[in-house]
């Protein structure tokens, strides 16, 4: 069954780096585009980024265009967020997210904390 894995979350200070990677598992990740989702407490869950199948084309939410990148392996079947110039308010947990066969299929998430 498609299982997606986070990792690489944790507490930063503000203006620090992170980078999660999620490994896919369970599909032909090749063939599919991925995303980023994240949701902080008593927030919706939002769009933070999201990568074509070939990785040729990505689109990010605008409070993170220029300081998070999202790229993939599509050899070892992971998409990563890079993470730079952490805010207060990007604390939340980050989901790695893909549409498969019409069904939203989420991992665990994985906590970011940017904190003094």
């Amino acid at each position: 069954q498609v299982q997606l894995v986070e990792s690489g979350g944790g507490l930063v200070q503000p203006g620090g780096s992170l980078r999660l990677s999620c490994a896919a598992s369970g599909f032909i990740f090749s063939n599919y585009g991925m995303s980023w989702y994240r949701q902080a407490p008593g927030k919706e869950r939002e769009l933070v980024a999201r990568i074509t199948n070939t990785g040729d084309d990505t689109d990010y939410a605008d409070s993170m265009k220029g300081r998070f990148t999202i790229s993939r392996d599509n050899a070892k079947n992971t998409v990563y967020l890079q993470m730079n110039s952490l805010k207060l308010e990007d604390t939340a947990v980050y989901y790695c997210n893909v549409k498969w066969r019409g069904l939203q299929r989420w991992g665990q998430g994985t906590q970011v904390t940017v904190s003094s």
